[in-house]
């Protein structure tokens, strides 16, 4: 099985203190960890269309910017069957080993609107702070979705590199 998905890192401050959204996985047949929103893209569905997807069904968020979304290009009206987009996204992942091969983006965005209690395949969507995720990454990363863990090590690098 080979699969593409597009995820989102939300952020917000809240009293000062930059947040995102993570998730408990609530899929049967799999353990409840804590990931990102986000999932698997429809057959020529484009990422910013599977993120802001994704993110409403499983968080009932609307997703108002993509960090990114000034570089998108396409090449729509240039051949009548085929078309392309390009985006610059905050991250870009593959899987190297596991059960299942996938590839996928992380784009950084923001959102407004009410979290849900529980959405499509997940439950208890809820603000998080950075330092609290940073912390509890340290102490169990395998408490996190495996697709999203180097996801949320990549992000939290570059935090610290744009805050020197």
């Amino acid at each position: 099985m080979f699969l593409v998905n597009s995820r989102a890192i939300i952020e917000r401050v809240e009293k000062g203190a930059l947040e995102i959204v993570v998730q408990t996985r609530n899929k049967p047949g799999e353990p409840q960890q804590i990931e990102l929103p986000g999932g698997r893209i429809e057959p020529f569905e484009s990422l910013p269309a599977a993120l802001i997807r994704e993110v409403q069904e499983e968080t009932g968020l609307e997703v108002v910017e993509i960090e990114g979304a000034d570089t998108r290009v396409d090449t729509v009206g240039m051949e009548e069957n085929f078309e392309v987009e390009c985006i610059k996204p905050f991250a870009a992942y593959q899987t190297i080993k596991g059960s299942f091969d996938s590839v996928g983006v992380y784009f950084r965005c923001k959102a407004q609107g009410e979290l849900l209690s529980s959405g499509d395949e997940t439950k208890n969507p809820r603000w998080v702070a950075v330092n609290e995720l940073r912390r509890r990454m340290e102490e169990d990363p395998l408490h996190f979705s495996p697709v999203d863990r180097a996801g949320i090590l990549f992000y939290l690098k570059v935090l610290q590199q744009e805050r020197g």
